[in-house]
Parts: structure tokens; C-alpha cells; sequence
């Protein structure tokens, strides 16, 4: 370049993003705001991404993958929310995708509560962001922990009952199709459980029954037990 030329800065390209959870709902005034909002600051649109009737907890969003597919690929500079929960469904979520637009050199933009990750301010948002997530993190192992702990209290095992607490007639019903020569998968299919989960309880009730089968057999015999008592 020479001396005196001057390199012109090369407009921002923007994507910008709508949603709403139900189908009776528009995006129509979402739409509106961050058009101006672009045309005031000067980006070019590079596409927009709407979701309709997808609610904010749906980890797949169609209209979400594609803008994110396409910042991999830098095919935009910023990115235009109207709102935090129109955009991420946890400040985990919104703070994974900060991180990721950040280690991109893409900048976010969200029009209600006017954070803008390229000001100094939007900097300190986005540190607040980070503490607001790592506290919903120890809110939720905390909830967590406090559930394992309530239900070790009323059970002594923890996870799902097995097949023989919950419901006596199924066993019986395994036992006799087994008796009758049906596989695990037909057994399982006769009483609608999964192959895995009718092994399993047959192969406990084999060991339950070879146990008991050694415990009889250590029993001294009846005539033994004659024989012993003569001699007293």
C-alpha cells in the first residue's frame, strides 16, 4: 500500500437471530428492531435466522446450529440478539457461546440489555455473565447432591429398583418361559422388558439358587444327626 493511501475499514457483517416459543407468536417486531439497530450502526446484513414455535430449553435449534456453523467459517463479524433468552436457553449456554464467539473475534450483541462485547462495558458484562453461570453450576450440583442425599435416606440402594422389588408376577412369568425354553429376547418381548434387564434377573436368580443349593448341602444329613444323638 502506499504511503499515501489509506486502507478503508470494511464494514461489519451482522447475523442476526429471532425466536419465539409458540406458533401464535411473530418475530415480526424482533425483526424490526434489529434492522434499525444494524442500519444505525453502520453492518451489513449477512443473513438472518429465525426460529419459530422452538422453546429456549430445545438443546437443537435448527435456525441456532446454522449461525453457529457459519461463525466457525467467518462468514460474520457480530451477532444481533434481541434479547439473552430469545438467543441462549442457560447462562451456560450463553456463556459457552460468548467463549466461543470471543476465541472467533466475533462480537455479540444483545439489544435489550445493551451488551456489546466489543465496549469495555460488554467486557464487564461478559464477566458477569461468567459468575452468574459458574453460581448456576454450584445451584444445580448442590440440588443435586441434596436429592442423592434425601433419596439414600429412604432407600438403601440408589438408581432405578430392579425388576424383582417392583413387581413379583413378571419373575414368575420369566421363570416358567424360560422353563418352556424362550430366549431373552422373546421372554422380554412376552413381558415387555429388555432382553439385558430379563438376563440379568435370571442369571441373579441362577446364583440365588446355586447359594442356596450350597447352604442345604452344608447341613449335616438327618441320619448323621441320628447317629450323633445315640452317642449322647
Amino acid at each position: 500500500m502506499k504511503p499515501h493511501e489509506q486502507r478503508v475499514p470494511r464494514e461489519k457483517r451482522a447475523a442476526l437471530y429471532y425466536r419465539v416459543s409458540t406458533s401464535d407468536q411473530s418475530t415480526a417486531m424482533q425483526e424490526g428492531d434489529l434492522r434499525r439497530f444494524a442500519a444505525v450502526r453502520g453492518f451489513t446484513i449477512y443473513d438472518e435466522y429465525k426460529d419459530t414455535a422452538i422453546s429456549g430449553a430445545t438443546k437443537s435449534r435448527p435456525a441456532l446450529d446454522r449461525p453457529m456453523d457459519d461463525a466457525r467459517k467467518r462468514r460474520f463479524d457480530v451477532v444481533l440478539v434481541w434479547r439473552f433468552d430469545r438467543f441462549a436457553r442457560s447462562t451456560m449456554h450463553l456463556l459457552s457461546a460468548l467463549n466461543e464467539f470471543r476465541h472467533l473475534s466475533i462480537d455479540f450483541i444483545s439489544y435489550n440489555e445493551n451488551m456489546d462485547t466489543s465496549s469495555p462495558m460488554g467486557e464487564a458484562m461478559f464477566t458477569v455473565v461468567a459468575a452468574m453461570a459458574k453460581l448456576e453450576r454450584d445451584i444445580i450440583r448442590e440440588r443435586v447432591t441434596a436429592g442423592v442425599r434425601q433419596a439414600m435416606k429412604k432407600r438403601r440402594s440408589w438408581g432405578r429398583r430392579k425388576v424383582e422389588e417392583t413387581d413379583s408376577t413378571v419373575c414368575t412369568q420369566i421363570l416358567d418361559l424360560r422353563r418352556q425354553g424362550l430366549g431373552m429376547v422373546a421372554i422380554g418381548k412376552r413381558v415387555g422388558l429388555s432382553s439385558r434387564t430379563v438376563w440379568r434377573y435370571l442369571r441373579g436368580a441362577e446364583a440365588g439358587a446355586t447359594r442356596r443349593q450350597s447352604e442345604l448341602s452344608a447341613l449335616p444329613h438327618p441320619q448323621d444327626l441320628q447317629h450323633a444323638t445315640r452317642i449322647f
